[in-house]
């Protein structure tokens, strides 16, 4: 569908790696790439098993930008609210989570979809995941996570490897030092299990976590190093520190993993 824009355009900040994101009305506006038409696939499939954690796809504009519904709320930038860091809220999440992977496990992708590239896991897909629920892709209402936007990184992969790559931000696995003030006193451990248990975790994905989120981290530094290259928001992210920050989150798990795995199993 083709969509006129009418209304003042409004920037939209917070967002690491895509550039010129603005709300317009009550439409957001973004660059497309070449990836967008299998999300759109995705967005519009979740929203015809009547999933509501998502936006909608309207179209693409006359600048040739995509066009999404714009979701109210408040996504978690930093510095995080307290509300974002509660175990109610981390709960929350787990369920929404949930909730996505069941409706995208019906999705049957284009036959010719094209997904951007990243880190993965070793086992076959078994769904299109979300795969970069970190901080600012989650939107509040009233304290609590109720949608999930900027599913540009989405691709095939596990609901583990998904749920990895949220308990990295959300647990959260990474060096104190790292972590945003509101988080630096929480306990990761307790709050894997309270994730694992409100998602509904199986009992051999909880043993297989932590390996997984080991070679994550091991993978998403050489993805995100790989991307540094080309420029952009990721060389912006890279020379922010990426990928020392990964690399002491790597460190910190290897120090701490005996202790976090018995919250596990």
């Amino acid at each position: 569908m083709f969509v006129t824009t009418l209304h003042e355009e409004i920037p939209l900040l917070g967002g690491d790696v895509t550039d010129g994101v603005v709300r317009v009305g009550d439409t957001v506006r973004r660059p497309t790439r070449p990836s967008t038409p299998s999300v759109h696939a995705l967005l519009r499939h979740l929203e015809a098993t009547g999933f509501q954690g998502a936006p909608r796809v309207v179209g693409i504009d006359e600048r040739g930008r995509e066009v999404l519904t714009y979701l109210e709320g408040e996504s978690g930038l930093r510095p995080l609210p307290p509300y974002a860091a509660t175990d109610e809220a981390l709960a929350a999440l787990a369920g929404l989570l949930r909730r996505f992977h069941d409706a995208a496990a019906t999705f049957r992708p284009p036959r010719h979809a094209v997904w951007e590239n990243g880190s993965n896991d070793d086992l076959a897909p078994e769904l299109v995941g979300h795969c970069d629920v970190n901080l600012d892709n989650v939107i509040f209402r009233d304290g609590l996570p109720y949608a999930l936007i900027d599913f540009d990184l989405a691709r095939p992969t596990t609901r583990l490897f998904d749920v990895v790559t949220t308990l990295r931000h959300w647990a959260p696995l990474a060096d104190p030092v790292d972590l945003d003030p509101v988080q630096r006193e929480l306990e990761p451990g307790p709050r894997l299990r309270l994730f694992c248990d409100a998602y509904g975790l199986r009992p051999r994905d909880r043993r297989r976590l932590l390996d997984l989120a080991r070679l994550r981290f091991s993978r998403s530094y050489i993805a995100m190093r790989a991307r540094a290259a080309t420029g952009g928001g990721w060389a912006r992210m890279w020379a922010d520190g990426a990928g020392t920050r990964i690399r002491r989150a790597g460190a910190w798990l290897d120090n701490h993993h005996d202790e976090l795995y018995a919250h596990l199993v």
